[in-house]
């Protein structure tokens, strides 16, 4: 008998493409995020679930009575309720590493765009009041390689950001939660005040909420620019609003918010000096490519009884 996967996310022909070989052994149903009468219909007879960002809740994990393992697309599995998988004997995997490349570069994308005023510049040529050049310009864009670039952790992505500004001239610090003795590690309070660009890179924890607040903010030059490509809730997005309105920041990059998607009146939406992208810095077709392999692989594991690569949890007879 096929193992009967729900995946939960909307394919394009090319992903469906991706998996048609495997059809012999596996059934995969695809549900859209947004189609909770299609989810829990298919959640009665999943096996597995393959999951991106819509949150699985316990109430959720007690529908599936057949699953086995929840695999996370991506590396954060704070929308997934571990602890209750966890006593339903449900293995829960992730993809360490496997959407870097893309986050990396959507990250600096960001950077370059709130640096150099994208948004303002592109909406002044298509309004026909491009030229002559904004003189403040030259006054206050900036070069990345003339910029210190503060990676606020420093796993897979910020490494790899770390790698590609350090290649256009820019002086890198960086992080974590203790001095790993790297060359560039700061203390958090003296990379916030150092740094001329503040990326954001930790997975969301209680000891991440809300870490950059308003102090945070207050240490940082009222010139920076901050980039967050992690977990919105790591951004008190109250005081991010004020600071930017103030002119205590010069300008942000997100592609992440504390509610996802954005509410239509999120203030965030109306400043001129935000970059905004709807947390898609990971959603590339090699990104895509790389979790398929992953997760069929994993998948093949579990029909084979091989242990599990990349376990978050540690179930019973897993």
């Amino acid at each position: 008998m096929a193992l009967r996967v729900l995946a939960h996310f909307t394919p394009g022909d090319k992903v469906v493409d991706l998996v048609a070989a495997e059809r012999d052994w596996l059934d995969i149903r695809w549900c859209a995020d947004n189609d909770d009468t299609g989810f829990y219909r298919e959640l009665h007879e999943a096996e597995v679930i393959w999951h991106v960002l819509r949150p699985l809740t316990g109430d959720d994990l007690a529908q599936g009575p057949r699953l086995r393992l929840v695999h996370k697309f991506g590396a954060g599995v704070n929308t997934i309720d571990v602890a209750a998988a966890t006593r339903r004997g449900i293995a829960v995997a992730n993809m360490p590493g496997a959407n870097a490349p893309s986050v990396a570069e959507g990250t600096v994308l960001l950077m370059l765009a709130a640096l150099r005023r994208l948004p303002t510049l592109d909406a002044a040529v298509r309004q026909d009041r491009g030229w002559p050049a904004n003189p403040q310009l030259g006054e206050t864009v900036r070069d990345i390689g003339s910029c210190t670039v503060g990676l606020i952790g420093y796993g897979n992505v910020a490494k790899r950001v770390a790698a590609i500004v350090a290649a256009m001239g820019a002086t890198v610090l960086h992080t974590s939660t203790r001095d790993d003795g790297r060359p560039g590690w700061r203390p958090l309070p003296q990379l916030l005040a150092t740094s001329d660009v503040i990326s954001l890179h930790v997975p969301l924890t209680t000891d991440t909420e809300q870490l950059i607040d308003a102090g945070a903010l207050a240490r940082m030059k009222p010139d920076s620019v901050l980039v967050n490509t992690s977990r919105g809730a790591v951004v008190d997005e109250g005081a991010l609003v004020a600071a930017l309105r103030r002119g205590r920041l010069a300008a942000a990059g997100l592609d992440v918010f504390a509610t996802e998607p954005v509410a239509p009146d999120n203030p965030l939406l109306t400043l001129d000096n935000v970059v905004l992208t709807p947390h898609v810095s990971w959603y590339t077709a090699d990104t895509m490519r790389r979790y398929l392999t992953e997760a069929v692989r994993n998948c093949r594991r579990l029909r084979d009884g091989q242990p599990l690569a990349n376990l978050v949890n540690q179930p019973t007879g897993c």
